[in-house]
């Protein structure tokens, strides 16, 4: 069961939730049960089809805990193996709001509740998560709007007032923004060290190893082309906002507050994918053709000028120069050189 005030992202968060477990393989339901909030019940039903996954069909005319009680019929009839409550918020803590969980989670035996916090309130998410576990078996914590890692005081605070775990963060507005909260690597992010273990997750959750042998194997034939240079930048778009993968490097931090720092910018890579995605596929395969006529008409069909035309396609003939140079040490794209074993001995 979520629970949480208004605004805190509760309807988002069951969403995002829900594709997780998907992925993990269980059969998630989404029970809208707020009837409270315009189009609360709409949005949920939306983000369910976004996922294609499962929802209750509520209505705003059906008590709460009839709601929760027949999805939970349904759930068993249909195999469904989890069931995700999305519970009504208020402005502020109430007796009729606290009444209405209270009676839901005695009701339907719900095996977890979780709090859903705005970190970006600050204090404020300290106060009302501590009220909430007065009257409700909370088990954990779910912060929202955890982009920055300046907010990570929030998560401290807290754990330390409730002594319920913070199970989930949120990082972003997109649905596969939900990560399982690591102490640690926050600590390390907030320290400025970096995170380099999720960094690495995020990697192999969009990554196909085929894809990336046939890569490897281009880069080494020297035929890595703007076709392939495209592709990358949609694997990293899957992986997250450049200013969230930058944070998990180490140092990067310290990096970005020294002076005339470059800072990262979306907009250049939407401007670097616009570019390339109007090139005709015989450019992108061979860009060698590419001839001031040819860019003109690219800076036009992507909405950008001549000049940005020119630096995407400087950025990957340096690439590809850079590549040139690392097809000649062996420990890099050939693997390591065998050394030679004394006389005598075998391998």
């Amino acid at each position: 069961m979520m629970t949480g005030l208004q605004g805190s992202g509760k309807t988002t968060t069951s969403g995002k939730l829900a594709r997780m477990l998907k992925e993990k393989g269980r059969k998630p339901f989404l029970v809208p049960a707020d009837v409270y909030r315009p189009a609360a019940i709409e949005q949920l039903q939306v983000l369910a089809e976004r996922l294609d996954l499962p929802v209750f069909q509520s209505a705003t005319t059906m008590k709460p805990v009839d709601i929760c009680k027949q999805a939970v019929s349904e759930a068993n009839n249909q195999g469904y193996d989890t069931l995700i409550i999305d519970t009504a918020g208020r402005l502020h803590i109430d007796e009729t709001l606290m009444a209405e969980l209270k009676e839901i989670q005695d009701t339907v035996a719900v095996s977890e509740i979780l709090f859903v916090a705005d970190a970006m309130t600050g204090q404020d998410a300290v106060t009302v998560a501590e009220k909430f576990t007065e009257y409700l078996a909370i088990s954990g914590i779910v912060l929202t709007k955890m982009e920055g890692d300046a907010r990570g005081g929030a998560a401290l605070s807290i754990k330390e007032v409730t002594g319920k775990p913070i199970k989930f963060v949120g990082i972003g507005e997109g649905l596969d923004a939900l990560e399982v909260f690591h102490p640690d690597r926050m600590a390390s992010r907030i320290l400025g060290m970096g995170d380099v273990l999720t960094l690495i997750e995020k990697a192999e959750s969009v990554v196909d190893k085929k894809e990336a042998d046939k890569l490897a194997k281009k880069l080494q034939k020297n035929q890595f082309t703007l076709e392939d240079f495209l592709d990358q930048i949609q694997q990293i778009k899957k992986m997250g906002s450049l200013e969230q993968l930058l944070s998990m490097v180490p140092g990067i931090n310290k990096m970005k507050q020294m002076a005339n720092a470059p800072q990262p910018d979306k907009k250049e890579l939407a401007k670097t994918e616009a570019i390339i995605r109007s090139m005709t596929l015989k450019e992108r395969r061979n860009h060698k053709i590419i001839n001031a006529s040819r860019r003109k008409r690219i800076a036009a069909g992507s909405g950008t000028d001549i000049a940005e035309v020119n630096r995407v396609l400087k950025s990957y003939t340096t690439m590809l120069k850079m590549m040139k140079k690392l097809r000649g040490k062996p420990s890099v794209l050939h693997g390591k050189k065998r050394r030679k074993l004394p006389k005598g001995i075998r391998r």
